[in-house]
């Protein structure tokens, strides 16, 4: 089960890094329902051009084990490979070329952002109450995400200026940055903080973001459960896992 409490001991711990969908923002139902919208007309068509059935896409399952926490092009690419569409060794399926990806991921960012505009996006009050917590005891904080929509989405939350320093799609693009669950993106955010990365917190939902923290050697990789993946989260580096970040604790003073 998901640890009841957890602790982020300052003097361990100078500086933490939040990941930003399903952490800092309830927007991972939002991501899921316009994947699918890009993904099923494009895998209909595919399916009949080819003459056989393919299943349609999953908000729950596709998205949590494809898509969560990736970029849309490494997402699109793990999530048609599941569905046969790769150029691997034991099948006949042709997979689908670059500008087929570009053209669904380009659906799915339009999808998104007009859920965004007509229906807003909502914060976790607990993360916003842990993030001023911290602050206010010295400890640098940073957002991370692998999304280019992130100000747009933190704007529409309400939250544009909880956090300092932000990492996102854009600097992965500019900085030439993989993304998870290689921890670049963690370690720009540590970098920016000015705190070792054996001193820096990550804060995760996505097993990708989790194992990205765990490659990195980071010193507390703090999973949150909100969909039903606490083993998974454990299996791929959390040192603690619980439901919600009310659950975290603040002990001491950053030095």
């Amino acid at each position: 089960m998901a640890a009841t409490r957890a602790a982020i001991a300052l003097d361990e711990v100078g500086g933490v890094a939040f990941d930003m969908d399903g952490v800092v923002t309830d927007t991972a139902p939002v991501h899921a329902a316009a994947w699918k919208e890009a993904l099923d007309p494009f895998l209909r068509d595919y399916a009949r051009s080819a003459g056989e059935r393919i299943p349609p896409f999953d908000v729950h399952g596709d998205y949590l084990r494809y898509l969560d926490g990736r970029t849309r092009a490494e997402g699109a690419r793990a999530f048609l490979a599941s569905r046969g569409m790769a150029s691997a060794e034991g099948t006949d399926r042709q997979a689908p070329d670059a500008a087929a990806v570009a053209l669904v991921c380009e659906r799915k960012d339009a999808a998104f952002l007009d859920r965004v505009r007509r229906f807003g996006v909502a914060g976790f009050a607990s993360t916003v109450a842990l993030v001023g917590e911290l602050r206010r005891a010295g400890a640098a904080t940073a957002l991370v995400s692998a999304s280019r929509n992130c100000a747009a989405v933190m704007e529409a939350a309400g939250l544009a200026d909880l956090f300092g320093v932000r990492v996102d799609g854009g600097d992965a693009a500019r900085l030439h940055l993989p993304g998870k669950p290689d921890p670049a993106l963690f370690v720009e955010a540590a970098r920016r903080m000015r705190v070792p990365v054996a001193r820096t917190a990550v804060v995760e939902d996505a097993v990708a973001g989790v194992e990205a923290g765990a490659r990195g050697g980071f010193a507390l990789v703090i999973g949150v459960d909100r969909t039903g993946q606490e083993r998974e989260l454990y299996r791929h580096g959390a040192h603690v896992v619980v439901s919600d970040l009310s659950q975290v604790t603040v002990v001491g003073r950053s030095a």
